[in-house]
């Protein structure tokens, strides 16, 4: 039988919104898939999306499609480039903020059909602790919590590392500073969390770097075009595609964790 192949999956979340979660999985997708990478990014802000709005994509079926049992997952894809899709999510549906436990199961073993046609899953989750942000998470075999410069950002993104440590076990996460104005901002940031992480929580933290402040992206986003397609030279694209090749490089999971994740039945073949 032919081994299935590995899937990255990567979870961008923050605690609080604001942060630019989704535009930094939009431009991380959209590098990683210039590098040849077959990328799917998953709207995970089931109640207001806003991946599709980003990209000025007006998709016809969403998520709650696919929960609803209208469609497959595969028919609500929809391409953006030559290795880049998405699953977008419904905006202004009270319903979808509040799944079930099956519900939110049910979504994740949904994308074992499309798996052969991924290397790298981003799922670009909602703002919040709730438990729909903690179920991604915890499906996800790395994640990237984004902070910036304000003293929220710094407070919420240490709840959200203390619960998923606390509740779920979980000890390890990476930290990518957003809008800096200089890379020793983002490290001072860093070192505030793990100072606190440091005293109160047995987790790792591992520092990725930051995406400088830059008004090139204010100007992407009026176009609804990534920034990295949209002003190519400019200093956020130069930091997303480093960061990028950050994530490339990061190892694939190779054996399930023993609670619900995406992907679990490929990583139980390959043991």
């Amino acid at each position: 039988m032919k081994q299935a192949h590995p899937v990255k999956v990567i979870a961008v979340t923050g605690g609080k919104g604001g942060v630019g979660k989704t535009n930094v999985s939009v431009n991380l997708s959209t590098a990683l898939s210039d590098m040849g990478r077959r990328v799917v990014l998953m709207d995970a802000d089931l109640g207001l999306a806003n991946v599709d709005v980003l990209l000025g994509l007006r998709p016809k079926r969403t998520i709650a499609d696919v929960l609803d049992g209208h469609t497959t997952l595969a028919d609500v894809l929809v391409r953006v480039d030559d290795n880049m899709w998405i699953v977008p999510a419904s905006s202004g549906t009270q319903e979808m903020t509040t799944l079930s436990e099956h519900q939110h199961a049910e979504l994740i073993y949904a994308f074992n059909d499309i798996a052969d046609s991924m290397d790298v899953l981003i799922i670009d989750t909602a703002a919040g602790i709730s438990e729909s942000v903690v179920s991604f998470v915890r499906a996800s075999q790395e994640v990237l919590v984004v902070v910036c410069d304000e003293p929220t950002s710094i407070t919420d993104a240490y709840a959200l590392i203390k619960m998923l440590n606390r509740d779920h076990g979980m000890t390890r996460f990476r930290i990518l500073a957003n809008m800096v104005h200089s890379d020793t901002e983002g490290r001072h940031m860093f070192n505030k969390i793990l100072t606190v992480t440091d005293r109160f929580l047995d987790v790792t933290l591992q520092y990725v770097g930051s995406i400088p402040y830059d008004e090139s992206v204010r100007k992407a986003v009026q176009k609804q075009t990534p920034v990295v397609k949209a002003f190519p030279n400019s200093k956020s694209s130069l930091a997303f595609r480093q960061l990028a090749i950050k994530v490339d490089s990061w190892p694939v999971l190779k054996s399930p964790r023993g609670h619900l994740e995406f992907f679990v039945e490929r990583l139980v073949q390959r043991i």
